[in-house]
């Protein structure tokens, strides 16, 4: 079922937010991790892994299922369709893969946001290290679905050519 053009542009209007949000909360955490791994001082190690977790519960992990859902409903509830062409199929894969890395990963950054906080200053002294590595491979993949969500890389599948062939061949 397509939907209609009001409705589509407030389902895409929401999606953007969703998933902008989820690109600038992955830059604040990303920022978190960073001062974890440069900073000298306890207190600031200690802030930075319980800001990371907070984000991490509170604002990634919504904002990456809200994202995955309302993609999903633009994809069928449009005429590009999830299975037709190629980089929305690309786009709708990547961006589960990184939900579920994310949903495995984000009780690991509790525990460590845990060790931290029961941690003496004196074990923290000289950083305890960050979550580059997830936050920076997270911020590429989603910035890699925004390409191309933007440029939209010509490319049917077989699926996409059946359909466009049956529905050339009823009209």
């Amino acid at each position: 079922m397509i939907m209609r053009p009001g409705l589509r542009k407030f389902a895409l209007a929401v999606h953007l937010t969703f998933s902008v949000g989820w690109i600038g909360s992955v830059v604040a955490y990303l920022a978190l991790g960073v001062s974890a791994v440069t900073s000298q001082g306890a207190e600031m190690v200690r802030t930075a892994w319980v800001g990371m977790e907070l984000i991490g519960w509170s604002v990634i992990v919504p904002l990456a299922l809200a994202s995955n859902l309302t993609g999903l409903v633009m994809a069928l509830g449009t005429p590009w369709g999830l299975f037709r062409h190629y980089w929305v199929l690309i786009t709708f894969v990547l961006t589960v893969a990184i939900t579920v890395v994310l949903l495995e990963h984000i009780p690991d950054v509790s525990s460590l946001a845990e060790m931290v906080r029961r941690a003496d200053d004196a074990d923290l002294a000289g950083g305890l290290g960050g979550d580059l590595f997830h936050a920076g491979g997270g911020l590429l993949v989603l910035l890699v679905i925004t390409v191309l969500n933007v440029y939209k890389p010509r490319g049917m599948t077989r699926y996409g050519w059946r359909k466009q062939y049956e529905q050339r061949k009823m009209s």
